[in-house]
């Protein structure tokens, strides 16, 4: 079975013009999400990928109607082939049934995994210059060994509570304790 996704970004936007290309594609089946934000659930795109089986077909008008970023697009169609399920865009004339469009489609997927590596990389080399500058990572400590000597001596009086100390060095709870307990 031919099934199709649409999606629109916001709600200004229509979904005719992709509906059409996938008609004119041969879907048999249509699955539309309509909504903005970049958390929305795109629930519809849920429901078809639980459609689908072995076999069958999904075709979108546009790769990013797919996918939100490339990790994901590649993730998504890669869950899509294991399961028998072949994928294709129309307006890139990607077609993952044919020899072809699955190079294509591993070059993309190479492609965005040599980018995270030079991102990995980069960042890895940045945090080694800045240690050998004498930086040091991470945020800076709430408690100082000073605030917390002071905590120690707060807290022999029974009066004086774990809360109540926290509360006056400005600090939860559970700060202070991980740093009394720290030592």
């Amino acid at each position: 079975m031919i099934i199709g996704y649409a999606r629109v970004s916001t709600v200004d936007q229509s979904l005719d013009m992709q509906i059409d290309a996938l008609k004119k594609a041969g879907c048999e089946r249509i699955y539309k999400d309509k909504a903005s934000g970049r958390d929305f659930e795109r629930s519809q795109l849920k429901e078809c990928i639980k459609a689908l089986r072995e076999g069958d077909e999904l075709v979108v008008w546009k790769l990013d109607r797919l996918g939100r970023s490339v990790k994901n697009l590649i993730e998504t169609v890669q869950e899509l082939n294991k399961n028998g399920v072949e994928f294709k865009s129309l307006t890139e004339n990607l077609d993952t049934s044919s020899s072809g469009g699955k190079l294509v489609f591993n070059v993309f997927a190479a492609l965005a995994e040599f980018e995270r590596d030079l991102i990995s990389e980069r960042t890895k080399e940045g945090l080694e210059a800045a240690r050998k500058r004498g930086r040091k990572g991470g945020r800076p400590k709430k408690l100082n060994a000073e605030k917390i000597k002071m905590a120690k001596k707060l807290l022999l009086d029974p009066d004086q509570t774990v809360k109540g100390v926290a509360e006056m060095l400005g600090v939860g709870r559970n700060t202070l304790y991980r740093n009394l307990n720290a030592d």
